[in-house]
Parts: C-alpha cells; structure tokens; sequence
C-alpha cells in the first residue's frame, strides 16, 4: 500500500477542505485488473497460455489484489491458462467471469475456482438485442448465482449497460442478485456513456439500496476520455474496488487504466491504494510488447516522452524536477532524460554535454547548438548522441 508522498508535487489548492472531505476515510483502494479477458478484447491482441501466465506474474507483482483470470469457455486455450493461473502461488486472488448461464459457472466449478463475476445485460437497448425480458433476467441471473454459491463460490454481480439501465430495474435486480447470495455489487459503465457526475451519484445510489456491508466495485470504459475521471468519482461515491486494465485495454476505447486511477487517487486526493506505483512502467512495457501494440508516448504515468525533455527553456529547469515535473520518476521507475533536436536551447547542449562527458569549445556553445537545430530540423527527428558528439568534434576541429 502506498500513500501520497514527498515525491508528488501538485497543487496546494487540491488540499482545499471541500475538495478533500469526500474523500477522507476512503481506502485503501483494492484493484480488479480484467487485462486477461475485457483487455484482451482489444482489437488484434491474443494472449497465449504462456503469455497469460506471465501477464498474471506481472500483475500479482504489481499488487493487483484480484486478477480476472478469464472466460474459460471462450476456447480450450483459455481454460488452460486459467488453469495454470490458479496453480499459480499469487498473493492476488484469481477470479473467474461467467454470464448468467449455468454451463458457465459450471466451466468454473470444474476448474475450482473460489470467486466470480456473473453478469447478464440490464439496460433495455440489450434486452432488446438478445430478446430478453426483464423477468427472464432476474431468473438467469439469480438461478446462477445460487448454483455458483452452492459449489462455494463467491460472487460479485455485474449488470452489464448498468448505467443506461432505468434505475427502478438496477435496484430490483441488484437486490434480487444480494438476496440470491451475490456478495458484491459493480456499478458498470460497459460503454463509457456516464459522466463521472451520474457516475458518483449511482455508487451513492447502490449503497442505499443495498447497505454498507456490500462491497461495491466501479467498472468503466474510456469511450469519452473520462474513465479515469469516473473511477475517481466512483470512489467520492463510495466504492472499494476499481475494476480495469493494464494501459486500458479494451474494446473501443478501452477500459480504465488501473495505475492511471492509483496515481491520481493517491497523487490529487492523497487516498491511500493497494498498487505498486514504482513496477508500473514496466508492467505495462512488457504487457505491450506481449500484446505487440505501442502506446501514445505522451500517455499519462506509462508514456516514453513523461520525463524526457526536448525543449531548451524546460532544460534550463531540468536540475529541480519539481519544476516540471509533478511527480517524480522514482515514484513510477522512470528515468529521467535530455534529448535534442529542433526545440533545443544552450541549457540543452550543456546539460548533454556533462551527460556524455565532452568539452564543449570555448565560445562555441550557439554554433553547436545553431548546428543541432539545423540537423534536427533537416532529419525531421531528433538528434542522436552519436550525432551530438560528431558536432562537438568537428567544431573543435575548426577552432
């Protein structure tokens, strides 16, 4: 568990008492990572057996206090890996999805699995596409959570659309789920079309319905650039669990980005949270180059540009981090860099002087520094080391 630290440099007016007080006594916050199965989803990514095993190792090293391990029914290569996975020795509980169908739970049964999410469509645009009746629904969804509770399986429900769901049916049939044996509730936003705002006021409006001896969870999609936001929302309203993926995977625009929530948490409204923040980048390094995408690399926490500066007047800050930063690199395992190029100034090429050990000439700063732009602009990229070095040299030649 990690707590906001030294290392965060954000605004004091964060610290304000109306920005805070919703948040006071919140926490930790635990984490439900889905990388496995809703991440998967991401168009173009498949996981083999092996590379689930590793990704489930990376996440249980990250933290992670509860890993989605799959839907064993999608194929026998995903029963497989979830097989291993639970033979695995994690600290993070592995937990099975299954819809609201009895061959599913007992998919689960069969592997020995302890927990699980069991979902079935709620909103009435889904009803409609799968030609289901709300009464159909209350009965498939609590005939399977009750057979999953018979073979000793802890569930936690999800209403798939929850958030476009009429809210006189998400209460019925939350409760309905409860009464079934469902243990915990998530409040689901399986298209990213709440605004944090609803989202809030929805937590809020589940605890009512069902006590505060319910966990709730918060499951959101990116598909308006707010998942981040919502989860934040989700949590003043009173959830316990954010539910999400490593660098947000997921269909469309993806799912909430798990170390992006516990960054901000933690970092803007100093709420404590069980995530490791330091494995982070290379956490999500690595679950790239097995899903064999590349991210954004302005993408908060996780992307390559976070603490390399470029720009001459930002090098002439780079000796107080605090400056430019706000947080620093060791809190997420970054290191931090110099590179020049176009936007380079004098502070560039005497920073990266000292940083590969050469002798810039007397009086020769503005006309290496007037070369580097050239290239730079020249190349349309960035400037090498190799490059840099071969400048120096040749300028000291002229002398």
């Amino acid at each position: 568990m990690t707590q906001k630290s030294a290392q965060f440099w954000t605004s004091e007016i964060n610290e304000k008492a109306e920005i805070l007080n919703p948040f006071e006594g919140r926490g930790p916050i635990r984490f439900y990572d889905t990388t496995l199965r809703d991440g998967e989803q991401t168009v173009g990514v498949v996981f083999n057996p092996d590379q689930k095993v590793e990704i489930a190792g990376l996440l249980d090293q990250l933290g992670v206090a509860r890993i989605e391990a799959g839907f064993p029914r999608v194929s026998e290569a995903d029963y497989e890996a979830f097989a291993r996975i639970l033979d695995l020795d994690l600290r993070a509980e592995v937990w099975g999805f299954s819809r609201a169908l009895a061959a599913d739970v007992e998919a689960l049964v069969e592997l020995g699995v302890r927990h699980a999410v069991i979902e079935v469509p709620t909103s009435t645009i889904k009803l409609e596409a799968y030609g289901l009746s709300r009464e159909k629904v209350i009965e498939r969804a609590t005939a399977a959570i009750q057979l999953a509770c018979n073979h000793s399986i802890e569930v936690a429900f999800f209403a798939v659309d929850g958030t476009r769901t009429e809210p006189g049916f998400l209460k019925e049939i939350y409760q309905a789920a409860i009464a079934a044996g469902a243990k915990e509730a998530v409040v689901v936003d399986t298209i990213g079309a709440c605004n944090p705002e609803a989202v809030e006021f929805l937590v809020r409006s589940m605890r009512e319905w069902l006590g505060s001896e319910v966990p709730i969870h918060f499951h959101g999609h990116d598909d308006f650039g707010l998942a981040t936001a919502s989860a934040i929302a989700a949590v003043r309203g009173g959830a316990e669990w954010i539910q999400g993926t490593i660098n947000g995977m997921g269909e469309r625009a993806g799912n909430a980005d798990l170390s992006e929530v516990a960054l901000a948490l933690q970092g803007l409204y100093d709420v404590p949270v069980a995530l490791d923040l330091s494995q982070a980048r290379a956490v999500a390094q690595r679950i790239q180059e097995l899903g064999r995408y590349s991210l954004a690399p302005w993408k908060p926490l996780v992307g390559d540009n976070l603490f390399t500066r470029e720009s001459g007047a930002v090098a002439a800050q780079f000796h107080i981090p605090s400056a430019i930063e706000p947080y620093s690199a060791e809190l997420v395992g970054a290191d931090r860099g110099l590179v020049l190029g176009k936007k380079s100034g004098l502070a560039s090429v005497d920073l990266k002087a000292v940083e590969l050990g050469l002798a810039i000439p007397e009086g020769q700063r503005a006309e290496i520094l007037a070369r580097v732009k050239d290239l730079g602009v020249s190349k349309g990229r960035l400037v090498t080391d190799d490059e840099f070095r071969a400048l120096v040299e040749m300028q000291a030649q002229r002398r």
